[in-house]
């Protein structure tokens, strides 16, 4: 079975119990409410959004093309396009790729998902007290959360000072004015130190999530050549060189499974965030008290033969009916289920049918010359990764 580290361990690097994805109670309803009202006014699903995706995607197949077909890891221009729609919604504003604040703000994000499923991280799990006196690689990690906190307080004190009476632009213009609304409320849990950790959660949680979907897709159509084909003759066919929207996935349907196949095959969590019983129940036979801490297991539903054609095997054709329509399956939940699922689900649903149609529609890949076996097989991570890999993006004509 698969497993993963949890990202508990998150809240402990990061020193906090704020914002959305480790909070709980009051000020976990406080804030995932405003995160999702947030998303709705910054256009999630209209075309302001939308529209700067499809401009970074456009970006991303400049960076692709300037490769000029030789092997290269892809992990950094997806990181970077991934980064950039976050960063647009968050902060306003966008990297370009060879920007240095950028640059390290991606390296500390990696490095601090990188080692959270650290045999350190554990350590400091059971002994924080001890590990924050001695060194090693979490007093690293230390360092790169400051680094991603300095620049969200930097970022705040921007926009304060520039903070107009017009429309907020961002996720911040809109914190910021909810504080001030709030102010006055007793029960208000909307400050600066939460603001802060909601920045954090946003690029943490958006860049590792998205960005390895999108490595294992890019793997996954090395690996199934056949399928690469498919999806590219789908897309000549009905796009005939027309731009792409998201609303062209219900045109869309082999594209579409290959997609959703990409998310149940390559789950890149086989747990989701951890939860806590709010009060003492029973499950079946087991009885659960209040403040327990309850993982659900997303790789068993993912690859319960009761529910999948194939369960064990890469196949589009788990989303598909005899006469070749989408198919949705009750099963697929790689984004988790019930009140805390993925705050981000529908933004990464738009990035990922519109990044991965865009390099489909743009090029086809393979592996460097010389190489002829593709390892799909994954490694523990706080996410559950593909290996480093490197491929060749031959233009389409």
């Amino acid at each position: 079975m698969k497993c993963t580290l949890f990202p508990w361990n998150l809240a402990v690097y990061a020193g906090m119990k704020q914002g959305i994805v480790m909070a709980n109670g009051h000020t976990w309803k406080q804030q995932r409410r405003f995160g999702l009202m947030t998303l709705r006014k910054l256009g999630l699903g209209k075309s302001v959004l939308e529209s700067q995706i499809q401009e970074e995607a456009r970006c991303m197949v400049e960076q692709f093309t300037a490769e000029r077909g030789e092997a290269f890891d892809p992990i950094f221009i997806l990181e970077h396009a991934v980064s950039n729609i976050i960063s647009a919604v968050v902060y306003g504003h966008r990297f370009p790729i060879d920007d240095d604040t950028f640059q390290e703000l991606i390296r500390s994000n990696h490095y601090i998902t990188e080692n959270l499923s650290s045999p350190w991280a554990r350590i400091y799990d059971a002994f924080p007290w001890l590990m924050k006196r001695i060194p090693g690689p979490h007093q690293t990690a230390f360092r790169h959360m400051n680094y991603l906190n300095e620049y969200a307080k930097n970022e705040i004190k921007i926009h304060k000072e520039n903070i107009s009476s017009g429309e907020p632009q961002d996720v911040i213009d809109h914190y910021l004015a909810q504080i001030k609304k709030c102010r006055n409320e007793t029960d208000s849990t909307f400050d600066e130190e939460n603001l802060m950790a909601v920045i954090i959660d946003f690029f943490g949680a958006g860049i590792e999530t998205t960005g390895v979907s999108m490595l294992w897709g890019l793997l996954y159509m090395v690996a199934y050549p056949h399928i690469q084909e498919k999806v590219q003759k789908e897309l000549d066919t009905v796009l005939d060189g027309n731009p792409l929207y998201y609303e062209d996935r219900k045109r869309l349907p082999y594209t579409n499974a290959v997609i959703h196949e990409i998310l149940r095959f390559g789950n890149i969590s086989a747990v989701g965030i951890p939860r806590t019983c709010i009060k003492d129940l029973k499950v079946r036979n087991y009885f659960l008290q209040k403040h327990t801490m309850v993982l659900a297991n997303l790789h068993s539903v993912l690859y319960d033969p009761k529910y999948w054609k194939t369960p064990k095997q890469f196949n589009p054709q788990n989303f598909l009916d005899r006469g070749g329509n989408f198919l949705m399956n009750e099963a697929f939940m790689p984004f988790s289920a019930g009140s805390r699922v993925c705050l981000g689900e529908q933004l990464a649903r738009f990035q990922l049918f519109i990044f991965f149609s865009t390099l489909m529609q743009s090029f086809s890949f393979r592996l460097p010359e010389g190489e002829t076996e593709v390892n799909t097989q994954y490694r523990y991570k706080l996410t559950l990764q593909p290996h480093p890999f490197k491929i060749c993006a031959i233009p389409r004509l």
